[in-house]
């Protein structure tokens, strides 16, 4: 951990490109206003950070020594990615009355990084790409995390902005509901390789069932 340039260039490709967590805040963004899409945005960025501390705590030997808890964690996670999906395709497509009800708050988000495909692939590059170059593994563990947390943040941030930008374009319930359904298309796409790795996960189990 020589510089912190590469991490932090990590981090923001990691967060600032498409995925799970910018879809639902692009959507919060633009269906509930950003001030209530706030605890949406900290919870992503303090659940982000926690999984890296928690791994540095011993939770990668725990996986390590039982893979198949992944296997149960991921159907998991895309379960709750079709609920969200649902959840926004469903969405009240009145313009005038946008910002009622709210997004999923800070303890939904922050529990569904430990479900998010896409956050266990970032904390296992991180770790096993940026740690070992100090003698304290802990204290790269969480040089890791304020990384994230720091560098994450306004990427999320921006997502939401950019549905709010979105949102105040937007005039009929018609083009509301097209946006919705565009992002409830996208969350589900972004859902396409956890499927395939849950397909691989049971193919020894089909093959013992069909024997």
């Amino acid at each position: 951990m020589t510089t912190f340039l590469p991490i932090i260039l990590f981090f923001i490709a990691g967060a600032g490109t498409p995925g799970p967590n910018n879809t639902i805040a692009m959507a919060a963004g633009a269906n509930y206003g950003f001030r209530k899409t706030i605890p949406c945005i900290a919870g992503v960025n303090v659940g982000f950070p926690l999984m890296l501390i928690l791994v540095g705590l011993g939770l990668g030997g725990v996986l390590t020594q039982w893979p198949w808890l992944l296997d149960v964690l991921r159907p998991i996670g895309v379960a709750y990615l079709l609920w969200l999906a649902w959840r926004i395709a469903a969405a009240p497509t009145n313009v005038e009355a946008r910002g009622q009800g709210k997004p999923p708050g800070f303890i939904q988000m922050a529990l569904f990084q430990f479900v998010n495909p896409k956050a266990w692939t970032l904390v296992v590059a991180a770790v096993s790409t940026y740690t070992g170059f100090w003698d304290a593994f802990f204290l790269e563990v969480l040089a890791l995390a304020l990384c994230a947390l720091l560098f994450s943040t306004p990427c999320t941030a921006a997502w939401a902005l950019l549905g709010v930008g979105a949102g105040r374009v937007i005039s009929t319930p018609e083009h509301m509901r097209i946006f919705n359904l565009v992002m409830a298309g996208l969350l589900v796409v972004s859902l396409i390789p956890a499927g395939i790795e849950i397909w691989e996960s049971v193919q020894p189990l089909v093959g013992l069932t069909a024997g």
